[in-house]
């Protein structure tokens, strides 16, 4: 029996499994870069060893150390999680070489799974329905999509329109595939925008019993990256349903699968499915096959590992579980990451997790009995107030869970705890994810791959009356704070307009000009509007004689702004502006900390408007610096591995004169 597990991870997965180990009794170890020193799962661990350094692939990616930590702590099993070194079979034979329990499949079946062009054929052969690699596309096969053969999570994926940018993308996914997974083998297949992106959650013991554990659709995807996820995969056909999970099955036959893991699915509108990949591992999207089943996944990992055998079958699902992906980032500038301190990250509803037994339902019983099962919301983080944000690691903050009875109840029941949560800090997707849930084709299930994209002018635009009316309470809170119960400006006879000025995360500016008299606020561009408390951190205001109540946090010159509704972010702007440094006409400036990977253009080169000139890699993805001009580019101060930070000058492009 396991008496101390090792997490060969970070963050929330690793605070996930840690929070399973503490029901069964079992001890736990962290391992962590300097970076991660003081992260949560450091202290919620038993022990903890450092791994010197800060980047990925000198920490959490060192197969060696991380063994080497298991040996020293006095662990005897090693959890991968999911991401680093969790699909990689050469780490699944150290972990077992070195004596250790290893909490997955057998590292051939890893090793099976770990090319996927390799495992199409596999799965091609077994019966297994497959979306063939294209040796040699031609425009009848556009658009296409180029993908890695050792890895996902939308690293090493580009999609191509045009054949004449099929080596450009091929070269591009090669070089970020070779640095994410360590080869830079690349195929095409055809892409299918409209298609759907559905699971199969599998569990097999070493006894010959294989679980289809339900299925999920995890449609909803930017970068192709999932966002929101979803249990069961709705407006499935009965034998659409039957014929996906006996698939899955059979690949898990296939290879002699034991653990926990994943068979991804492309599904199209009439109905005919292929198989993608099997992921060898824990889920992120895990929490939702939790909720509709009862089950503790990642107890049933460790009691499969100790040899443990499954029930026949695996509990019928009940009820709807989604979950929302929050993000450091900002879908309005084109999913750019965000880094910063965390201040605050708490959501305003009471809520209850609904883990399963702590050992496992099913496991052993004989049964398949589940429990514990949906009681309301769930958050899943690996972060908490004060954590760092930097661009070494995922941007993804937390995982938030709904479970209902049905699937519109669930939708709402997040939409609202995400609305109302209280998020300050970088910026974040929270606002994409509650208009996504609230939308008329989420709701009626009408979901593909391209749901995000297509939907982006609504799910994205700015909300400008809810800006105006926060920059009001934020400048009546900040007045609160400075003259305590009387308001700064309020004067006996009549004067000039106190006046404050905001910025919006979009870039538009407001200037707030108000009076506090004896017959209340005056304010010059809401006549309408009446103060009803002001406090440095609550106002609440009334108009057309509704009353709404502002919750108010300053954080340096950055002001949060929260209501049920949902949250705003202001910048505080002087009251007389400082002169701004000049930046030259066509300057090209990091627009966010990373490091250059690629650089595209070189000095003397004409370029256009849009075209991408360089590569910066941030919180494990490559995003693409494009000329602000058509012009000459004139200066390049990017060189491949510099690190840079927001607003360090890159290039600058000399614009064509008119």
């Amino acid at each position: 029996m396991i008496t101390n597990l090792l997490v060969a991870n970070r963050g929330e997965i690793a605070r996930r499994v840690f929070r399973t180990c503490r029901e069964l009794g079992i001890a736990t170890t962290a391992v962590h870069s300097d970076p991660d020193a003081g992260a949560p799962h450091v202290r919620e661990a038993d022990a903890a060893v450092r791994l010197p350094g800060a980047a990925p692939a000198d920490t959490y990616l060192r197969a060696d150390l991380i063994v080497r930590a298991a040996l020293a702590a006095g662990a005897d099993a090693v959890h991968p999680g999911y991401g680093f070194l969790s699909e990689s079979a050469d780490f699944a034979r150290a972990v077992l070489d070195a004596g250790l329990l290893w909490i997955g499949p057998p590292p051939a079946a890893i090793a099976a799974m770990g090319s996927k062009t390799a495992a199409k054929e596999l799965m091609a052969a077994a019966g297994v329905p497959v979306l063939g690699a294209l040796t040699e596309p031609t425009e009848a096969d556009l658009p296409l999509l180029v993908k890695a053969a050792a890895g996902g999570g939308g690293r090493g994926m580009r999609v191509v329109r045009s054949l004449a940018d099929l080596p450009g993308e091929l070269a591009a996914a090669r070089a970020e595939a070779a640095k994410a997974f360590g080869s830079d083998e690349v195929f095409c297949e055809r892409y299918l925008p409209a298609g759907r992106h559905v699971e199969v959650q599998l569990l097999a013991d070493a006894h010959g019993t294989v679980w289809a554990v339900g299925d999920r659709d995890c449609s909803l995807q930017r970068r192709h990256q999932k966002v929101i996820e979803e249990a069961p995969a709705p407006g499935l056909p009965a034998e659409v349903r039957a014929g996906l999970h006996a698939a899955a099955r059979d690949a898990a036959r296939t290879i002699g699968y034991t653990g926990a893991g994943t068979a991804e699915f492309l599904l199209t509108g009439d109905g005919r499915f292929f198989f993608l990949e099997m992921n060898t591992r824990l889920q992120v999207e895990h929490p939702v096959t939790e909720a509709v089943t009862g089950l503790d996944l990642v107890a049933l990992q460790l009691a499969v590992a100790e040899g443990d055998a499954l029930a026949p079958e695996p509990p019928a699902p009940g009820g709807h579980a989604i979950e929302a992906r929050l993000y450091a980032e900002d879908p309005a500038k084109d999913w750019q990451p965000a880094t910063g301190t965390l201040h605050r990250l708490e959501l305003t509803l009471p809520y209850q997790e609904f883990t399963g037994a702590g050992a496992g339902a099913g496991a052993g019983t004989g049964t398949g009995t589940a429990t514990g099962r949906g009681t309301g919301l769930r958050l899943d983080s690996g972060v908490e107030a004060g954590s760092g944000i930097t661009p070494h690691y995922d941007a993804m903050l937390a995982k938030v869970i709904a479970w209902a009875p049905t699937r519109a109840a669930a939708a709402r029941r997040l939409a609202d705890a995400l609305a109302r949560a209280r998020i300050h800090g970088p910026a974040t997707n929270r606002d994409l994810l509650v208009r996504a849930l609230r939308h008329p084709a989420f709701l009626a299930a009408e979901l593909h791959t391209g749901f995000l994209a297509e939907h982006a002018a609504e799910l994205t635009a700015p909300d400008s009356k809810g800006a105006d009316r926060a920059a009001l309470a934020a400048a009546l809170a900040d007045a609160a704070g400075r003259r305590g119960a009387l308001p700064s400006g309020w004067r006996n006879l009549p004067s000039q307009p106190q006046l404050k000025r905001y910025r919006a995360e979009d870039g538009t500016e407001t200037a707030v000009r108000y009076r506090l008299t004896r017959a209340g606020l005056l304010a010059e561009d809401h006549p309408d509007v009446e103060l009803v408390e002001a406090a440095p951190d609550r106002v609440v205001l009334s108009e057309d004689g509704l009353r709404r109540t502002y919750r108010v946090a300053r954080y340096g010159d950055r002001v949060h702004v929260d209501t049920p509704a949902g949250g705003t972010v202001l910048t505080a702007l002087p009251r007389f502006p400082a002169p701004t440094v000049r930046t030259e006409p066509g300057a090209l400036l990091a627009p966010m900390p990373g490091t250059v990977v690629r650089v595209l253009a070189a000095v003397g080169d004409t370029v256009t408007a849009g075209q991408p000139l360089l590569v910066l890699e941030a919180m494990k993805m490559e995003h693409r610096v494009a000329a602000p001009a058509d012009g000459t580019l004139v200066e390049l101060r990017a060189t491949p591995g510099r690190q840079v930070e927001t607003g360090t000058l890159l290039a600058v492009v000399q614009p064509i004169e008119a």
